[in-house]
């Protein structure tokens, strides 16, 4: 995939947790989130989320159309209720969870490597 084919823009939020239970509890809450508070904006794709195998790590890879997108969203929704909401989640877990973002965790898709296609159709 060439940057002509996806011009995506993405946020990654990344926590370490102390265990499959709470990357269970944060990825739901997470996700209440995104049902709640993101989904409804223009421009929004999906948000993906990851559980490391070894229950330490939870990864959310959040989809936009566009830059464009992502900024005005970023600039129209109520942040303080936003980081409320993310507060009261990590607050509800019956584990520990921490951020390992540094800055902003935001990046272009620039390329994507895919699978060869069937032999019969080269």
């Amino acid at each position: 995939m060439t940057p002509a084919a996806d011009t995506g823009f993405y946020s990654f939020i990344d926590y370490t947790v102390d265990g499959p239970q709470t990357q269970r509890e944060l990825i739901e809450a997470f996700a209440e989130i995104q049902e709640q508070r993101v989904r409804s904006h223009p421009g929004y794709r999906s948000a993906r989320f990851f559980a490391s195998t070894d229950g330490t790590r939870v990864y959310n890879v959040v989809s936009w159309a566009s830059e464009a997108d992502y900024l005005r969203f970023d600039e129209t929704d109520d942040r303080e209720q936003r980081q409320a909401a993310i507060q009261r989640a990590l607050d509800g877990l019956s584990g520990h969870a921490e951020p390992r973002m540094t800055g902003a965790p935001r990046y272009r898709l620039l390329r994507e490597v895919g699978p060869l296609p069937p032999a019969g159709a080269r």
